[in-house]
């Protein structure tokens, strides 16, 4: 008998101000994107594919070298979309980074799998513009899409596309092996079975060697999150990635990315590090 796993990842109903954390963020990605556009520096709708939710919103540094970095959403791949994360690229511009925040199609409209090809694309779409490797970051989901990116053979996609198209990554409470997710009431909308799931599962990719990958989880969240972003940075450090793990005490799984969006924070500024290797 399979157990239900759907309390050990039910983010909203272990966090009760989620509501107010996300009407939050919507206000204040709205008040950033409305500061960067009178600035000149928003890009807003860029199209990377062909359906609605396929877009960027660039955030442009003023240093015309700058890295650059894509961020990814969250949203348990059902859920969200660039609009209420756009102020999670402000501390990273307001430290010469350019930053894409990108979007992509929901489950159950399409799959996991489908959303990685769409993540790709979005990679190889930044590539071909500013011919520069990328430092991918995310939260949730997008944390899973961020090692997903990691340990994607790019040359196989691009012939144009260096190996190390993304050499660095911020993965914050990913879930990288989904074989838990089978059975909960979001397999509703996943459709996953235990072949499908560990298909998708970067836990089992063959690691990135040589690359970085940092790997993140609020101190406060629920216990499966945690262990996830331990076994990952583990098993990915022991095959070659240097991995980095850290658990940030006092947050959970909503307000662990909020130092995103200040400048002076030690997230940002590691997240500034990390993009740094891009250059190399």
């Amino acid at each position: 008998m399979s157990t239900d796993n759907s309390a050990a990842y039910n983010n909203r109903a272990a966090v009760a101000d989620f509501p107010i954390i996300v009407a939050q963020w919507q206000r204040d990605a709205a008040a950033y994107r409305d500061m960067m556009a009178k600035e000149g520096r928003a890009e807003l709708d860029i199209r990377f594919g062909p359906s609605e939710r396929q877009y960027i919103d660039l955030f442009k540094s003023n240093d015309a070298d700058a890295p650059l970095a894509l961020f990814i959403h969250g949203g348990y791949w059902r859920a969200m979309s660039p609009k209420e994360h756009s102020h999670l690229a402000r501390g990273l511009t307001a430290n010469g980074v350019s930053v894409a925040v990108a979007g992509y199609d929901l489950t159950p409209q399409v799959s996991i799998a489908e959303i990685i090809e769409q993540m790709r694309a979005a990679v190889l779409f930044l590539w071909k513009r500013f011919g520069k490797r990328i430092m991918v970051y995310g939260h949730s989901a997008g944390g899973h899409l961020t090692a997903c990116m990691m340990a994607t053979d790019w040359p196989s996609l691009d012939k144009t596309a260096p190996a190390d198209l993304v050499p660095a990554g911020y993965a914050i409470s990913g879930v990288f092996d989904l074989a838990g997710l089978v059975n909960t009431d979001m397999n509703v909308d996943f459709k996953l079975d235990d072949a499908s799931a560990h298909a998708i599962s970067p836990l089992f990719w063959p690691a990135p060697k040589g690359r970085v990958l940092d790997l993140v989880v609020g101190g406060d969240e629920l216990p499966e999150f945690i262990r996830l972003s331990h076994v990952m940075a583990d098993t990915w450090g022991a095959a070659g990635v240097k991995t980095r793990y850290e658990a940030i005490p006092g947050t959970h799984h909503f307000n662990v990315v909020a130092p995103l969006a200040d400048p002076l924070s030690a997230m940002t500024g590691r997240v500034v590090e990390l993009c740094e290797l891009t250059r190399a």
